[in-house]
């Protein structure tokens, strides 16, 4: 099969190719990228096109100009048939020559793909190495929203089954928006959760263009929990092709006590549904003997829903510049460490 690889330039050719792969989600997304230009940043998307004109393989990354070593970032992607060999190899091959376009020292690349020996084999075989750190979630929290709304409570666990009844007994109201503007109330309560929990906040920049870019083609909301005029929790979902994802959320120290977020979830579950959506991505958690690691309080929370657990294949780095590399490896290696990550 001949094929070329260009730039593209149609957000529904675009949408339509990556929503019909069951694996892929938001991180490939059209709007994710127009997030990023909207920031200043350098994107690309790159498709393949066979002699008929039909797209059999699309990747999208980010420039990050990172001080440790300018980077092009591809977190969820390429979303192609990987065992369409020559497709592979080649698309591998223009993600270097794209790195080299702007400079990169590396390509850092996260896919799809489970973890598994034959998933480390192929990215050994293209010439990747193991990255020093993360690129978006490796190891994540997955609902089958195929289950009733009465069987999902049932599998979670009697803490989140009582915030749950709790909420509904006790009257807590639900709203949404998709008004960017919202966001402000939004980064307000994250600054304070930020304090209470030790941890940088995102920026409200960031935050808020990243949602008027998902909100205005109706692939993101924001869900608010609260009890007597107070807010309690939000949480910042994003809805694309076939998965539903719990991108950021929040709470009060109200919120907390009387634990606000686990209604959002059952309503954000029956508005996936009411989309044809049947996967629910809680995303990241870590592992449960990693009671040190600080993302353990949140995955024993996320646990708590029950479903399956997946484990992508971790970042690789396609490396263009190896000496400078070196120093990118050196600074990643002590983060790693002294953020426990």
């Amino acid at each position: 099969m001949k094929f070329t690889i260009v730039d593209a330039t149609s957000r529904k050719k675009w949408d339509d190719f990556v929503t019909s792969f069951e694996e892929a989600n938001f991180l490939q997304s059209w709007d994710f990228y127009e997030f990023h230009k909207s920031r200043g940043n350098d994107i690309v998307r790159r498709i393949a096109v066979d002699e008929s004109g039909k797209i059999i393989g699309a990747y999208a990354g980010v420039v990050e100009k990172a001080k440790r070593g300018r980077h092009l970032a591809i977190a969820g992607g390429p979303i192609l048939d990987w065992n369409n060999q020559k497709l592979v190899r080649d698309i591998f091959s223009d993600m270097k020559t794209q790195g080299e376009k702007y400079s990169c020292v590396f390509v850092r690349v996260r896919p799809q793909l489970e973890r598994s020996n034959k998933a480390f084999s192929l990215f050994r075989d293209l010439g990747l190495k193991q990255a020093p750190t993360f690129l978006s979630v490796e190891y994540a929290a997955i609902l089958d929203l195929h289950k009733s709304e009465e069987e999902i409570i049932k599998g979670m666990h009697r803490r989140i089954r009582y915030a749950v009844n709790n909420a509904r007994n006790k009257g807590f109201t639900i709203e949404k928006s998709t008004d960017p503007k919202d966001i402000h109330q939004f980064y307000q309560i994250e600054l304070e959760t930020a304090r209470r929990q030790e941890f940088v906040a995102f920026s409200e920049d960031y935050l808020t263009k990243q949602f008027a870019a998902f909100s205005k083609n109706d692939e993101a909301v924001l869900y608010t929990a609260k009890y007597e005029g107070q807010i309690l929790a939000q949480n910042f979902m994003i809805f694309y092709g076939n998965e539903a994802s719990y991108h950021y959320a929040v709470s009060t120290e109200l919120g907390t006590k009387l634990s606000g977020s686990p209604i959002l979830h059952v309503e954000a579950m029956r508005d996936a549904r009411k989309r044809g959506i049947f996967r629910y991505n809680l995303w990241g958690i870590v592992g449960e003997d990693e009671k040190s690691h600080r993302f353990y309080g949140v995955s024993f929370f996320k646990r708590g829903f029950g479903g399956d657990e997946l484990k992508y294949l971790p970042a690789h780095d396609l490396v263009i510049s190896p000496v400078k590399y070196l120093k990118t490896k050196a600074i990643e290696t002590v983060r790693k460490k002294i953020r426990h990550t």
